[in-house]
């Protein structure tokens, strides 16, 4: 018998009246430079955030973003039942540390650049079934500490190519409940690993855009939605580079995205700033959606999100022995508190 929570093959539909109560975002010196500074709660002056190192930094700015979203809920605490967080440090370390101060349960997730919406999935889903009142969803990455650990350390200085990306520094949080106020959750679709065979691990725009595409045409057959169902689509951190190929193949199935469609890593720079292709990294696609999308989907200016954030599910240990990238996409349908 198939679930009432079940569209088509990958997609839940939230049959409660599951909302964003708040969100809160919190950002290093290069995003509070970009087009949406206005839009964010923390703006921090050094990549260190005044912290001993960039790794306590990017704790740090998760904690606060955490704190202050629960704030923005009117919420307490100790009302919260369960946190879902993740980043791209080794054991999810970012994560672990950050819930050591906070007495509630942890759920570590590990989704790559697609954790901002892994975790607001799951979380959902744990409200809708009645598991919890309230939950967080959370995540962070820090350029320093994944130049170091995916890469080069940040002192060497090492080069880059054009088509890299720069993974940005930030946290992002939200509340979800059930009713009262706030964006509501409709539906989320849970994406597939798609390995396409490239090993570049500076070329994330290539290997993350197959599974962009695949998870949102699946979005589209599930739900008998089309692009232009949507005011708004928005990839994680596709960069100039998948954006342009998913454009490509999304129209190729037939699905015309130009009207409507975004990236995350295009939306939180300015042209004219040094981030190669754009941006990436689990706050890419957190901190724009946190702050700038939920803020337009609160004053009504538009009506019905889709964001599908990328994550390139690879560590240093596989493609330093030549395996390829696998990646996959996670999407989640906000709409305005009244469509």
């Amino acid at each position: 018998m198939k679930a009432r929570h079940r569209c088509g093959s990958q997609t839940w539909r939230f049959v409660n009246d599951i909302r964003i109560l708040g969100s809160a975002v919190s950002v290093g010196p290069l995003e509070g430079e970009g087009p949406l500074a206005a839009e964010f709660d923390h703006i921090h002056s050094d990549m260190y955030a005044g912290q001993a190192s960039w790794e306590k930094a990017e704790q740090f700015m998760m904690y606060e973003a955490v704190q202050t979203a629960i704030k923005k809920s009117d919420l307490l605490e100790s009302e919260i039942d369960i946190i879902l967080a993740g980043d791209l440090l080794n054991q999810t370390i970012s994560s672990n540390f950050m819930a050591s101060q906070l007495n509630i349960p942890l759920i570590g997730m590990f989704g790559a650049c697609s954790t901002s919406m892994e975790t607001l999935s799951v979380g959902s889903a744990l409200v809708d079934a009645g598991y919890a009142s309230y939950i967080v969803a959370t995540c962070s990455s820090h350029n320093c500490t994944a130049e170091k650990q995916f890469r080069y350390p940040t002192e060497y200085g090492g080069q880059k190519p054009e088509y890299a990306q720069c993974t940005v520094t930030g946290a992002g949080a939200a509340v979800v409940g059930c009713g009262r106020s706030g964006p509501r959750i409709t539906y989320a679709t849970i994406g597939k690993v798609v390995d396409m065979g490239i090993k570049d691990p500076f070329d994330m725009g290539s290997a993350m855009a197959p599974a962009a595409v695949d998870t949102l045409s699946t979005h589209f057959r599930d739900t008998d939605r089309m692009p232009s169902d949507y005011d708004l689509i928005v990839t994680g951190d596709l960069g100039k580079v998948g954006y342009a190929i998913l454009k490509d193949e999304m129209k190729d199935l037939s699905y015309d995205m130009t009207p409507v469609y975004n990236d995350c890593g295009l939306m939180i720079y300015s042209p004219d700033q040094q981030v190669f292709s754009g941006g990436s990294g689990c706050a890419s696609s957190a901190v724009v959606t946190y702050s700038y999308i939920l803020n337009r989907l609160r004053e009504g200016s538009i009506k019905r999100v889709l964001i599908c954030a990328t994550g390139a599910l690879f560590s240093p240990v596989s493609y330093q022995q030549g395996e390829s990238i696998p990646c996959i996409a996670h999407a989640v349908a906000l709409e305005a508190e009244e469509v």
